[in-house]
């Protein structure tokens, strides 16, 4: 950079000294049309970028000149005096000899995290009491800040659970149901009805139908019902939208077996998450994917899929294992994988041989 600025100043000295054997004239020109393309530039550029280098050489020059032509710079006075101010901070700037306050350790930060997440109802002064009963007394201060970086919301915003810690605690008792469409070659478009075990991941494709009507999805309750046999009764919520085709002689078959019915808001698809995840994978894997002649045939492709999903396709909720099949012991040795086709070449899925 102190070459870049020796550099600079050289070339502007030998331009100074070829302004010496030109007339006043040619001088007051040549000023004129700068100023006119400066005045162009500005309209184009609002703010221009200078190197160091040249705010240093511009405010060396700009010294020379009368207080009243320093208005028409492509800077201000306020700027100046900030360079100037930095060049002398830099110039000025020594090492700090004291060091301020040390960071608070890895270990200690992790176990602030920690305690915040597995209490949500303590604010920063709890656990810095309880890290002091640990033997490690560490500030309030030093607590809130921590917690702050790290994004974790205020105890009393922690303290209620989120829509998903309810889901996941309540896994093993909520059902979910939806509604999907498929288009056949004809352009006849089926309804297809479904539903999903949060916690096994399992799915029960109950039937399709171009025609939806109150007393078909009543019964297709009453078959999801004869589906779950004796595990009926470990259900206790039922997660569906606000589709006119769920009526009340839909929600009686459940109220029944005491499942309460939870509605989900409008255009709320997270609330659902699990059966719209199933749902865009069995679009994504088969319906996109295949031509559908008719009822029949969809019926065949969707006993087909829900086997393949239930039996063999991997679920990272449950360790990348299938909802009816468990993963086998780890292998030191060489295997032999054969692989079987199902749909004609759509689905793919590898065993290990005998």
């Amino acid at each position: 950079m102190a070459l870049r600025l020796i550099y600079l100043i050289f070339v502007r000295f030998l331009g100074g000294l070829a302004l010496l054997t030109r007339s006043g004239i040619a001088k007051d020109v040549e000023i004129l049309v700068l100023r006119h393309q400066l005045a162009v530039l500005r309209r184009q550029v609002t703010r221009p970028s200078t190197s160091w280098a040249d705010r240093a050489f511009i405010s060396a020059l700009v010294r020379f000149l009368p207080q009243a032509r320093r208005i028409g710079l492509i800077v201000t006075p306020g700027t100046l005096l900030r360079w100037h101010a930095d060049l002398v901070k830099r110039r000025r700037t020594y090492k700090r000899t004291t060091p301020g306050r040390p960071p608070a350790r890895p270990t200690i930060r992790a176990l602030v995290l920690r305690m915040a997440s597995d209490n949500p109802t303590w604010g920063y002064r709890r656990i810095a009491g309880e890290l002091a009963g640990l033997g490690r007394r560490v500030c309030p201060s030093t607590v809130w800040a921590i917690l702050k970086k790290a994004g974790v919301d205020p105890a009393p915003r922690r303290s209620g659970p989120s829509w998903g810690e309810f889901l996941k605690a309540q896994a093993g008792g909520i059902l979910a149901c939806d509604f999907f469409h498929a288009d056949t070659i004809t352009c006849t478009r089926l309804y297809c009805f479904a539903a999903v075990e949060h916690a096994t991941r399992r799915v029960h494709v109950l039937g399709m139908t171009a025609n939806p009507t109150a007393a078909w999805v009543a019964q297709q309750a009453r078959n999801l019902m004869l589906d779950l046999g004796d595990r009926a009764g470990d259900f206790k919520f039922l997660i569906r939208d606000r589709d006119r085709k769920f009526t009340a002689m839909f929600d009686e078959v459940f109220r029944g077996e005491g499942i309460r019915i939870v509605l989900t808001a409008p255009q709320a698809p997270r609330m659902n998450a699990i059966m719209e995840r199933w749902v865009g994978s069995v679009r994504c894997e088969i319906i996109d994917r295949i031509l559908i002649m008719n009822n029949a045939h969809l019926r065949k492709i969707l006993a087909e899929y829900e086997t393949y999903f239930n039996e063999h396709r991997p679920h990272r909720a449950l360790n990348q294992a299938s909802p009816l099949r468990a993963l086998p012991d780890p292998v030191d040795a060489d295997i032999k994988v054969t692989r079987r086709d199902r749909l004609g070449g759509l689905l793919h899925e590898y065993s290990q041989v005998a």
